[in-house]
């Protein structure tokens, strides 16, 4: 078989398996979305071999570990749907960003991430699938200009204490910190003018996978 028609093939079942796994959530996606987030993981299947981009080495995995992943991620976090804006620190080749900004096209998404091969993935993919409302932003998140965001996620960047608090350098008043945890893991500290942290879980569709979050709210009203 030839390589175009196994290409073909696989694009076929990425499909169906992020469309299978979008209707359960409780989101409210454009129309297409799910094309979109196909056309994500199919060039992340063409670039990931050259550049180690992720560690799912076929695109069925990516759209199940990633894209789906993202997706009940923030069918559990229904403060996105309001916001305007998300700093995704630590973002790697663009996850969840990517995905979020397809969904939430509302949004302004900083992909924040220190390594030049993975900035250069998701220019590529803000080119590509013209998300003009994503802002690949290479380097550290402490050393960067900063822009205040409504929701602030980052993921395996630190110890949560630390991670929460360059989490909340990025934050605006009235915002939203989403920190992923392990299932051991202990409630983070807050940051000065946070709440104390809200665990929330979650299941990635079509999977066995469960997650958690750490939710906290800034306790300083918008201006």
């Amino acid at each position: 078989m030839r390589d175009g028609d196994t290409r073909e093939e696989s694009e076929v079942a990425v499909f169906s398996i992020l469309k299978a796994g979008l209707e359960p959530l409780d989101l409210e996606p454009p129309a297409e979305s799910t094309s979109q987030l196909t056309a994500l993981v199919m060039l992340l299947d063409l670039w990931a071999p050259k550049i180690n981009l992720t560690g799912h080495r076929n695109p069925e995995s990516m759209a199940s570990r990633l894209v789906l992943d993202a997706a009940a991620l923030a069918a559990e976090v229904p403060e996105l749907g309001a916001a305007r804006s998300l700093a995704d620190l630590g973002t790697g080749a663009g996850f969840p960003g990517l995905p979020l900004a397809i969904l939430f096209p509302q949004l302004e998404v900083y992909l924040v991430d220190s390594r030049k091969k993975r900035n250069h993935f998701q220019r590529e993919a803000r080119r590509r699938l013209q998300l003009k409302h994503v802002h690949p932003v290479l380097g550290r998140s402490d050393e960067v200009d900063q822009v205040k965001c409504d929701c602030v996620i980052a993921q395996a960047m630190t110890r949560p204490d630390e991670a929460l608090r360059l989490m909340s350098q990025w934050a605006a008043p009235g915002s939203t910190l989403i920190l992923p945890a392990s299932d051991a893991a202990q409630r983070p500290q807050a940051p000065e003018d946070f709440e104390s942290p809200e665990l929330r879980e979650y299941h990635v569709p079509g999977t066995d996978i469960g997650r958690r979050l750490w939710i906290l709210k800034s306790n300083i009203a918008e201006g």
